[in-house]
């Protein structure tokens, strides 16, 4: 599945793969490119942070995308992987200030459809 267009990071592109193994846990893999450094958002901030909505209707707190000099490449090219016993129904990116934020902040910089 594609990440939608995003009017926060235009240049952004995205997928997201979720596999189901035979224990009902949720692999999540999501590779992106062009997404800018969230130092040259309008705001700037201090990351990304991976967000997913679940069949259970609740939001839940994935992780952060890394940002350094090793994880981003000159094209701007990262990953990110995850497990969960959750079922997502969505999964989106926002640019966040601190780490440890317990909800989603704004902006959402990049959001699948519901699928």
């Amino acid at each position: 599945m594609e990440f939608e267009n995003s009017n926060v990071v235009p240049a952004a592109r995205g997928t997201v793969k979720v596999k189901t193994d035979d224990n009902k846990n949720n692999a999540i893999k999501i590779e992106l490119l062009n997404l800018a450094e969230p130092e040259r958002l309008d705001p700037p901030r201090q990351m990304y942070m991976v967000w997913m909505t679940t069949d259970q209707g609740s939001t839940k707190n994935l992780g952060q995308i890394k940002t350094s000099t090793h994880t981003f490449s000159k094209t701007l090219k990262s990953s990110f992987e995850a497990v969960t016993t959750f079922k997502p129904t969505k999964i989106f990116i926002t640019a966040e200030d601190n780490a440890n934020v317990e909800s989603p902040g704004w902006p959402v910089v990049l959001t699948t459809s519901k699928f």
